[in-house]
């Protein structure tokens, strides 16, 4: 198994401001025997199929050579730029697609909404917190942000419920949220 050469961080940095400074095409040449198998890589372990990242590979080293001048060696390093370039060509690539496929009769209720796993122990851990948070607000507050969020009211409807002027109700649930915000906000 061939084992690549690591990619010095300064001298890619340095490759890619000779592009900006003169496109001088040795170094242009240097960086993309250096970078563009590792975008293609990268594209690839994301997802991508093997010649969708070809393409996107050549395009992203195409835009570093247009947009050279564009890269900031003290924001991020010319790797983590080119990397980026080819993530958001990559992005730009899939919503292209994704809107140019015609759905199938049918396929919207086929498609899998279900959460992930990993949405699902963010949505119930996000849950958790707001439920706790939701302890700390008086009584009136609670009962006003259960009313208006989990049951779905309308504030006038909350207000003949409990008896309260409408403005009393739409400043409560004002109050109370953003009590919560603070709450939340503080809690690890």
């Amino acid at each position: 198994m061939l084992k690549r050469e690591s990619v010095d961080p300064d001298q890619l940095s340095r490759l890619v401001e000779a592009i900006a400074a003169s496109q001088d095409r040795a170094a242009f040449a240097a960086l993309f025997e250096q970078m563009g198998p590792r975008v293609k890589t990268y594209l690839m372990r994301s997802g991508t199929a093997p010649e969708v990242a070809e393409e996107i590979a050549q395009e992203t080293m195409l835009v570093v050579w247009r947009k050279a001048s564009y890269f900031d060696a003290a924001r991020a390093g010319a790797a983590t730029w080119i990397f980026t370039i080819a993530r958001n060509l990559r992005i730009d690539w899939q919503r292209r697609n994704q809107r140019s496929e015609p759905m199938s009769p049918g396929a919207e209720e086929e498609a899998d909404l279900s959460p992930t796993p990993e949405e699902s122990v963010l949505a119930s851990f996000r849950e958790a917190r707001v439920r706790a948070a939701l302890g700390e607000l008086s009584e009136e507050q609670a009962t006003i942000v259960r009313l208006s969020f989990f049951a779905e009211k309308p504030h006038g409807e909350i207000a003949r419920e409990l008896g309260l002027p409408l403005g009393t109700v739409k400043s409560r649930v004002r109050l109370a949220l953003a009590r919560l915000r603070r709450i939340l906000d503080e809690a690890p």
